[in-house]
C-alpha cells in the first residue's frame, strides 16, 4: 500500500517517521512506497492558537489531494499537534486516515492502563490529548512544570535536536508525574520528544506515540 504523510510539522519527527517506516519494512521483502507532502509548521501554530478548526482541515485536505494524485492509499499526518482538525480531516479525506490518537488509545487499553501522564506541548496537555482520553485518568506536569515542558519542547523541535537541559526537563517532569501524581505510564505525546527519549536510560514507564504511530503505517504499508 502507498502511504502518504503529511510533514513538516516539524521535520525532524517527519525524518523519524521516514526511518522508521523503513526500518519497519526491511527484511520484510515489500519495499516502502511512501510519499511525503509538506506542510506549514507556522500556518498550522496560527490556525491551532486560535482554534480554528476548519482553516486546517482545508490545508490538510488540500494536501491530502496532492497525495492522493501521487499514489497514495491512506495518509498520516506525522504531528500530534495536527490532530487537533483530524476528526473532520478523517471525515472528508477521500482517503482513509491512520489516526494516532486511535492508535494510541487502542494501546492504552491493550496494556489495560488506568492513569497516564502527557507530555508535549501546552495546548495537548492541558487539552488532555484533544479531550480524546476520556476513560482514564490523565495527569499533566504542575505549576511551572508545565510551561517549563511546552517551552522546552518547542525549543527542541525548533532546533531539530535535544540539549542536555530538554532531557532533564521532560524525565523529571516525567518522574514527577509518575511517583508523585499517580501516572502509570508517561506518553510522549509530541512527536518530536524521540529526539530526547531514543536511547536514553529512563526510569518510568514510556509510550512513545509516534512509534505507534509508525508501527500502524508499517503494517498499513504490507497490505
Amino acid at each position: 500500500m502507498h502511504i502518504g504523510l503529511i510533514g513538516g510539522i516539524g521535520p525532524a519527527a517527519t525524518d523519524y517517521y521516514y526511518r522508521g517506516l523503513i526500518r519497519a519494512l526491511a527484511g520484510t521483502g515489500r519495499s516502502l512506497d511512501v510519499t511525503i507532502s509538506h506542510a506549514d509548521s507556522a500556518t498550522l501554530i496560527g490556525n491551532l492558537s486560535e482554534n480554528n478548526i476548519e482553516a486546517q482541515t482545508e490545508t490538510f485536505l488540500k494536501l491530502i489531494d496532492r497525495l492522493m494524485a501521487a499514489g497514495a492509499d491512506c495518509v498520516a499526518v506525522t504531528s500530534i499537534a495536527g490532530h487537533f482538525c483530524i476528526e473532520p480531516v478523517t471525515q472528508k479525506s477521500p482517503i482513509p486516515v491512520v489516526n494516532l490518537i486511535h492508535t494510541v488509545k487502542a494501546e492504552i487499553q491493550r496494556l489495560g492502563l488506568s492513569s497516564v501522564g502527557l507530555l508535549g506541548t501546552k495546548t495537548v496537555m492541558e487539552s488532555d490529548f484533544y479531550g480524546r482520553l476520556t476513560s482514564i485518568e490523565v495527569v499533566i506536569p504542575e505549576g511551572e512544570d508545565l510551561d517549563k515542558v511546552h517551552n522546552n519542547y518547542v525549543e527542541m523541535a525548533m532546533a531539530m535536536s535535544a540539549k542536555e537541559s530538554h532531557r532533564e526537563t521532560f524525565l523529571r517532569a516525567g518522574q514527577q508525574m509518575c511517583d508523585g501524581q499517580g501516572a502509570e505510564a508517561v506518553l510522549l505525546a509530541g512527536t518530536d520528544l524521540f529526539l530526547a527519549f531514543d536511547g536514553q536510560p529512563c526510569n518510568f514507564n514510556v509510550i512513545d506515540c509516534a512509534e505507534l504511530h509508525i508501527a500502524a503505517l508499517a503494517e498499513q504499508a504490507k497490505i
